[in-house]
């Protein structure tokens, strides 16, 4: 019922078969049910490409008299979805937003990439899980073994679609690229995981074979560049590469206070000699310069160091901006530093800084978004056990990307105390300037003064 609706909602809105190509104009269209903003955009990696308003209907529709082949995204603020366009396409979505990428379906021309595509990204969630809980204590053949038996169900699939349709060779070539990185992906984290599943001394040895598919890697495959799986496997491969290289070449960086240092330097150089693609590189740099700031708090000698090895391997790097905000809001939640002065918005909509709602007394701000139910549900649950552990504290919500009505909605909802509940607007500014890198993160103030800018609300 769901494809003939959409069928229907295509034929209507283009006059003729979705299956016809009698030009090069691509309609993208869509209905979204509870949409979470009013405007639909549409990106090609950094890039925008246009932007449709939804209607009284809720639908949306862009008209794109010249594109290039290949992968884009749609964005309905603050979620967001693959869809892949080639000249000629007739294409159309429905999604809802309460359930964005179990509910979401293509129809129209090239609905089989699509959908495939985005059943991909969902078994990918599930393997995930399971590698965790599962795979990684398997021993190297098993392993391999059950790596192979996923892969090539998919392939399986993939080339009885192939047989069927009229698939592109881009579209195959997306697919079986989505496909074969998700794996290898698994391959490079194995050795790491299992080690700590196992709790082996040592890394585990590994049969001949098991890496065999690095020579036919592509590190340049810019229609890849903004795969998710590609770019993950990547950021593994390197990580797995610059690991082993400096075991067996380094005699320096293994040891001591420098060892966090010096592998981010190695990696940073690896990634310099194999990747030209400038987006894939600025984009690899911007995970390495992140991994390095967030996940331990060097020296500050050692941190100057990195970042000007950085600066120096990644020209122009399209991130710089956003690295050095990274690294002068790390520097400003240190401990005896007052928090930074940002305005929030209260339940009554009263404007209030941050500086204001700390002043006089112990508290520990939190942070969540509307568009995580599962997510703000947990939070909610560990404030109230908080709240016992802590009752010398105030627990200050600070919620972002929600929309300010929907926001009172969720809080009337769960009976929530509204008077310890703020929103921001602002995501970019709240994101740099208190580094909301995860969002389960805590900051703690006494009168305002930071005693833990890098708290965890899970572990407090």
């Amino acid at each position: 019922m769901t494809r003939i609706l959409l069928s229907t909602f295509i034929v209507l809105i283009v006059g003729c078969s979705t299956a016809k190509k009698d030009s090069d104009t691509v309609l993208f269209a869509g209905e979204i049910v509870n949409p979470t903003s009013t405007q639909v955009i549409l990106m090609k990696g950094r890039q925008k490409i246009d932007s449709a308003q939804l209607d009284e209907k809720n639908r949306f529709k862009f008209d794109l008299p010249t594109i290039e082949n290949g992968l884009y995204h749609f964005n309905l603020s603050p979620e967001y979805q693959y869809v892949y366009l080639e000249k000629g396409d007739s294409l159309m979505v429905r999604l809802n937003t309460s359930y964005f990428d179990e509910s979401l379906v293509f129809s129209g021309s090239n609905e089989e990439i699509n959908n495939f595509l985005l059943e991909l990204f969902l078994a990918a969630e599930e393997e995930d899980s399971a590698m965790y809980t599962e795979y990684y204590e398997l021993e190297p053949n098993y392993f391999l073994d059950k790596i192979k038996s996923l892969r090539d169900d998919k392939l399986s699939h993939l080339n009885e679609m192939k047989s069927e349709t009229t698939m592109s060779d881009g579209g195959y070539e997306l697919l079986k690229g989505s496909i074969d990185y998700t794996y290898n992906r698994y391959k490079e984290i194995y050795p790491f995981q299992h080690k700590r599943k196992t709790t082996e001394e040592n890394l585990h040895d590994l049969p001949k074979n098991f890496y065999s598919y690095r020579s036919e890697l592509n590190y340049n495959n810019q229609h890849l560049t903004y795969l998710r799986p590609y770019y993950d496997f990547m950021k593994a491969h390197f990580g797995n590469l610059s690991y082993m290289s400096c075991v067996n070449d380094c005699n320096d960086g293994n040891s001591g206070t420098g060892k966090h240092l010096h592998f981010n330097k190695h990696k940073l150089h690896l990634i310099d000699s194999l990747v030209i693609d400038k987006e894939l590189r600025d984009n690899l740099f911007r995970n390495v310069a992140f991994d390095y700031l967030l996940k331990r708090k060097d020296a500050q000698e050692n941190t100057e160091i990195f970042l000007k090895e950085f600066k120096n391997v990644s020209k122009n790097n399209m991130h710089i901006e956003e690295i050095e905000n990274l690294y002068l809001g790390i520097a400003n939640l240190q401990p005896s530093k007052m928090i930074p002065n940002l305005t929030v918005v209260s339940f009554d909509n009263e404007n209030k800084t941050l500086n204001e709602i700390a002043k006089g007394k112990k508290v520990l701000f939190y942070f969540w978004s509307g568009s995580n139910k599962k997510q703000y549900q947990e939070i909610f649950k560990r404030v109230a056990e908080l709240k016992e552990k802590r009752p010398d504290h105030e627990l200050i919500g600070i919620n972002i990307k929600t929309d300010y009505n929907d926001w009172k909605v969720i809080l009337k909802t769960l009976q929530v105390d509204t008077s310890l509940q703020y929103q921001s607007n602002n995501f970019k500014e709240l994101t740099e300037k208190l580094v909301l890198y995860p969002m389960n993160k805590a900051i703690i103030t006494d009168n305002g003064i930071i005693v833990d800018g890098f708290s965890n609300i899970y572990y407090n």
